[in-house]
């Protein structure tokens, strides 16, 4: 992630042009990714199809899934736009996620896939300010290890390997797949 040194609000950030650049705002200023790579993009569409063929056999837990860039507002005044490469929203809180700008929630799930130029420090960063934003589960996958780091809101952390189960609890009670296959 690139800091531009641009300050800004929610509302101009969806003013502005397409450069072929990703972009975030935090705490008001706008930050800049290049497009994802093909690794990247081939794990987070494999594990958004886990959950959306479970979604579509469990029809009572209801929700949505949100595709790669989608913003979701998570403070105001300096606003702050944060876009995980994928997101579930409970049924309930639905209607509030599918608005026409930024949602001003956080999701329930959130999944983070990390790139080659990913640090760290900014992975773990983004992921404790959707913990702080209210997200009960946060999901980081590492393709070039073929693992998976869960954090929980109530502050637990996993580290699991290609063998073991990613679970969906507490937010999709029931899910399960092994973290070999969202690679």
């Amino acid at each position: 992630m690139i800091a531009t040194g641009m300050r800004m609000s929610a509302e101009d950030l969806l003013r502005l042009p397409d450069n072929g650049m990703r972009h975030e705002l935090i705490a008001g200023e706008l930050y800049e990714m290049p497009p994802a790579g093909g690794e990247h993009g081939f794990v987070g569409s494999r594990a958004q199809f886990r959950l959306a063929l479970f979604l579509d056999q469990h029809p009572e837990i209801g929700g949505g899934l949100f595709a790669a860039e989608t913003g979701f507002r998570l403070a105001r005044d300096p606003d702050t736009v944060r876009a995980p490469d994928m997101a579930y929203v409970r049924g309930a809180n639905l209607p509030r996620a599918r608005v026409r700008g930024y949602p001003d929630l956080a999701p329930d799930l959130v999944i983070e896939v990390v790139s080659p130029n990913d640090t760290a420090a900014e992975i773990e960063s983004k992921v404790q300010e959707w913990l702080r934003a209210g997200v009960a589960l946060v999901w980081v996958l590492y393709p070039a290890t073929r693992s998976a780091i869960v954090h929980t809101a109530s502050g637990n952390v996993s580290r699991l390997h290609e063998g073991d189960v990613l679970a969906g609890d507490p937010v999709l009670p029931g899910f399960a797949c092994r973290v070999g296959d969202v690679f």
